[in-house]
């Protein structure tokens, strides 16, 4: 006998006992029940299904002859095996079996069997619960152990899948066997070596068992057989996780084996309640108090392995049963004071019986009472019009709990956590962490404690680590190893530009457009926004040096028109000298509009007013140049070049190369007008607040316009640098053209080859030095004149000079 069982039996007494009592419920009709026992054994099991049907004083099948026995309703049995073999025997007369056991709904098809009724939760609940807690403590690297049966491989048919779609791998999968045959021990130590390995695995951690009620008991002497001494076992830091149908029962040598191997193991139990009452009913028992009741004497005497004395054969025997033995000194592997899951299963497998009987009785009751004055009796009742009453019962149970069935006649919840505390005098007890309901609100469907968690004693209460690899740490990516599976990879740090945030990423990825990878590759940072500001020393230097050359410029224009009759001023076309000063002093102020924050109307005049103001500075340098050729040529006997000579010929020069590059700005702006943009791709750490040239082309065209006049501006002042003019500007136009086509030369390989904010610091660059090197070259040696030598600026002077 199975002294754990013991509780399933006296539960059932203590709710008929409780029925019977209650008013409220089958008012004077009194309940009772037969057991019978499976034997573990299917012939076992239908000849006492067939006896409870048909057996008297003598066993007839199919005949009834025992009007006192009407049976209603069955509640049975614990093992799926039990359950099914009963089922054949009992739908055959449609009587409601009411099973308590926790097992596969698919395993054989219960919606063939419309009397079959399950006390217990949907069994996907459980392995989702699995899942979860796998999940939870990140156990990604789990053995399996599963009963040698259909049950077990459903079981892994199941789970296995689950695994694998939540990142969880099988270490290994072994099967145990359903019953030991210890006339095969070569066989058995085979396999307990075989399974000794696996426990051995230093990196699977966490076991899951599923199985059925004496399956602890066979691994538990599967490790014995390995290990009898028990030096090994005590280092097996292991956390185990046990199905509902799994029980801690010690029955023959189990007995003298402590169950500390298993202390912190996670049980999830079918979901039940404490009754208060129960436990009270539990410490009142007494042999006495179950006179009649074949499975007491022997209970007793196994459990506290004691003897009744035998009046009629008396013996001399040392360890009597006194009848003071109490159950709560039984270790919790022989008797738990506690009510199990499946007890709680039978509790309300009894009241779902006698709630069904009630609504029946009170239905035909009512329908009795039109038709005739006859009494009804519960004799004339068929277990088949329970049926009804039992798919749609609904009430709530003596701790509040709501008792009712789903379309698929399973019961409504969930499952229980419980936490194994287990102590040297092979007792333990359950401590309830947590549960699976998925009938819970929303984000409560799974629900654990885990600071009252006890784990096993070697793992210094630290949470313990099943994985295969080391966790890949934020900054690295996981690199699958050839031949084996997923959970088993190598960490490689992430490519450059890329990150990682959290472990165990299968790849790094790129951070936003916006933001930047750190040194780590752990978390992005936000770039920073980049122009070139006046904040900031460079860009307020450039700002200096613009404004400074402005008002040189603004000086020099200013000079000139104070002497604007003196014979130096004249000699070298006044009108041409002004435009040259206004448009290199727009040159200056240009470069301002490179500076800050590029906004709409900025990239819009920048280039288009950069191109078109030093267009017209150098063609009034290509005006100059050609004026002072011109009349050179036209002072020669005979000249056909006089008709050239004044301001006609320099305004023509100075409006038409405006007007090409004007117009060609004016296709731009038309045809694709620059505009504000961000540039967040060509330096990692910054978002380059730019404008777009809108076309490339049409700008270089611009800068390409500029080069053709500076060019032919050299050539013309080149050519002319020799000619005898006492104020031939030719040779200082030479000068600043050569000094302006190397600043432009160079600008181009320099430009496309910095990027961000340097590309603008290069073009304002040019612009000041291009400008500042025509302003000097051409209007330094005349201020000096002007300034400091006013003797030099006369017409006598002038005319010695030409001479």
């Amino acid at each position: 006998m199975i002294t754990k069982f013991y509780q399933h039996i006296l539960v059932l007494a203590f709710a008929e006992k409780e029925i019977n009592e209650n008013p409220n419920i089958l008012p004077n009709v009194t309940l009772g029940f037969h057991i019978y026992d499976s034997y573990y054994d299917a012939r076992m099991t239908y000849r006492t299904t067939l006896d409870l049907l048909f057996k008297s004083n003598s066993f007839v099948p199919n005949y009834k002859c025992d009007t006192q026995k009407n049976l209603l309703a069955t509640i049975g049995g614990l093992g799926s095996d039990t359950s099914f073999h009963m089922a054949d025997a009992l739908r055959i007369y449609k009587i409601p079996q009411l099973t308590y056991g926790s097992f596969p709904p698919e395993e054989r098809d219960s919606s063939q069997v419309p009397s079959f009724y399950r006390m217990v939760p949907n069994e996907v609940h459980q392995y989702m619960g699995i899942i979860s807690l796998l999940k939870h403590f990140g156990w990604t690297w789990v053995g399996l152990f599963a009963v040698n049966d259909n049950s077990g491989e459903y079981f892994l048919k199941t789970l296995e899948p689950l695994l694998s779609q939540n990142g969880i791998c099988s270490a290994f999968t072994q099967r145990i066997p359903k019953l030991l045959y210890f006339d095969k021990l070569d066989e058995m130590y085979d396999l307990a070596s075989n399974m000794y390995a696996l426990f051995m695995d230093a990196k699977a951690t966490t076991f899951i068992v599923y199985g059925e009620s004496q399956t602890i008991t066979g691994l538990r002497v599967i490790i014995f057989l390995r290990d009898p001494t028990n030096k090994e076992n005590a280092s097996l830091k292991k956390v185990w996780i046990l199905t509902a149908q799994i029980d801690f029962i010690s029955m023959g040598l189990t007995k003298f084996w402590n169950v500390l191997l298993f202390q912190g193991a996670f049980s999830l139990t079918i979901h039940s309640q404490k009754l208060l009452a129960f436990q009270d009913f539990l410490q009142n028992i007494k042999p006495s108090f179950t006179q009649g009741n074949g499975f007491s004497k022997v209970f007793w005497e196994q459990a506290f392995d004691c003897i009744f004395p035998n009046l009629d054969a008396p013996m001399e025997v040392n360890d009597l049963c006194t009848g003071e033995e109490r159950l709560q000194s039984l270790p919790g592997s022989h008797f738990e004071m506690s009510m199990t899951g499946h007890s709680y299963c039978i509790y309300n497998a009894v009241y779902v019986v006698a709630h069904a009987l009630h609504a029946l009785y009170s239905s035909r009751s009512k329908q009795r009472a039109n038709e005739s004055s006859k009494r009804l009796k519960f004799q004339d009742f068929q277990p088949w019009q329970l049926h009804h009453f039992i798919h749609a019962i609904s009430f709530n149970n003596s701790v509040g709990e709501t008792v009712s069935f789903t379309d698929n006649r399973e019961m409504q919840g969930g499952f229980d956590i419980m936490n194994m505390i287990t102590f040297p005098n092979k007792s333990f007890i359950r401590l309830k962490i947590g549960w699976v309901n998925p009938n819970a609100l929303d984000g409560k469907e799974f629900n654990l404690h885990e600071d009252i968690i006890r784990w096993h004693d070697d793992f210094n209460q630290m949470m313990p680590v099943s994985t295969c690899s080391e966790s890949c740490h934020p900054g690295n990516q996981k690199k699958m190893m050839e031949g084996q599976k997923f959970c088993c990879y190598d960490c490689t740090p992430c490519l450059e530009g890329k990150i990682s945030n959290h472990n165990d990423m299968d790849d790094c990825f790129t951070c936003p457009e916006d933001q930047y990878a750190n040194k780590k590759k752990d978390g992005c940072i936000p770039k920073t926004i980049s122009f070139l500001s006046y904040d900031e020393p460079l860009g307020l230097s450039l700002a200096s040096f613009a404004l400074s050359f402005s008002l040189i410029t603004t000086l020099v224009l200013a000079t000139f028109i104070q002497h604007k009759d003196t014979p130096i001023v004249k000699a070298n076309n006044r009108d041409l000298t002004y435009a040259l000063l206004i448009a290199l002093l727009l040159c200056f102020l240009s470069s301002f509009l490179f500076i800050g924050h590029p906004g709409k109307v900025t990239c819009l005049l920048r280039q288009p007013t950069f191109g078109i103001v030093f267009s017209v500075a150098v063609s009034c340098v290509l005006a100059k140049t050609i004026t002072v050729v011109v009349a050179f040529m036209a002072t020669k006997p005979g000249s056909s070049m006089r008709k050239w000579v004044g301001k006609r010929l320099s305004n023509s020069i100075v409006l038409s190369g405006s007007l090409i590059q004007t117009s060609i700005c004016a296709v731009w702006l038309k045809w694709s007008p620059p505009f504000p943009a961000l540039d967040m791709d060509s330096v990692t750490e910054e978002t380059i607040v730019h404008c777009n040239e809108g076309s490339v082309t049409m700008f270089y065209c611009v800068l390409g316009y500029m080069g053709l006049l500076a060019i032919a501006s050299f050539i013309v002042a080149f050519a002319a640098r020799k000619l005898p003019d006492s104020f031939n500007e030719a040779k200082f136009i030479t000068f600043s053209m050569l000094l302006f086509c190397s600043v432009w030369l160079s600008f181009f390989p320099t430009y496309l080859s910095t990027k961000g904010k340097s590309m603008v610091l290069v073009e304002i660059f040019s612009i000041l030095s291009s400008s500042a090197g025509l302003l000097g070259c051409i209007f330094a040696p005349k201020c000096y004149i002007i300034v400091l030598k006013p003797e030099l600026n006369r017409k006598e002077q002038l005319i010695r000079r030409m001479k």
